[in-house]
């Protein structure tokens, strides 16, 4: 299985700006999955958008008690795998493994956010199959 790194479990990081929307849908996918995960944000929001809470509920996933963090929160060097959600995240002193380079729902309407959170189930099951 690929979500497994030696005996331990693999351990990802999603960042994304605001961490309110994209990479708290993310560490509920992955945290639904097995995998050991948190999200942060280089400006985050004072809470998880209400439309990401409603659309990740709808498959079972309660992220509604998950909490925007500040990357500089955050000790990057222990994970294994992190990811940056797109919308020009810049932190300088992180190796990103990839950009899943997703539109920010933030604001949107429900559809947007059903549309993120389906592109990230897709990309979080590919890590641990």
């Amino acid at each position: 299985m690929k979500g497994q790194i030696g005996e331990d479990f693999m351990r990802v990081l999603f960042i994304c700006v605001g961490n309110t929307c994209r990479s708290q849908m993310a560490e509920g996918w992955a945290k639904s999955l097995g995998l050991e995960a948190q999200s942060a944000g280089t400006h985050p929001g004072q809470s998880v958008a209400k439309n990401a809470i409603a659309v990740m509920a709808e498959q079972g996933i309660d992220i509604s008690n998950q909490v925007p963090t500040k990357i500089d929160d955050v000790d990057t060097e222990s994970f294994d795998l992190i990811f940056s959600m797109g919308c020009g995240v810049s932190c300088p002193d992180i190796q990103f493994n990839d950009d899943w380079n997703l539109d920010d729902p933030y604001g949107g309407v429900t559809e947007k956010y059903r549309e993120i959170r389906n592109d990230i189930e897709v990309n979080i099951r590919q890590l641990v199959e």
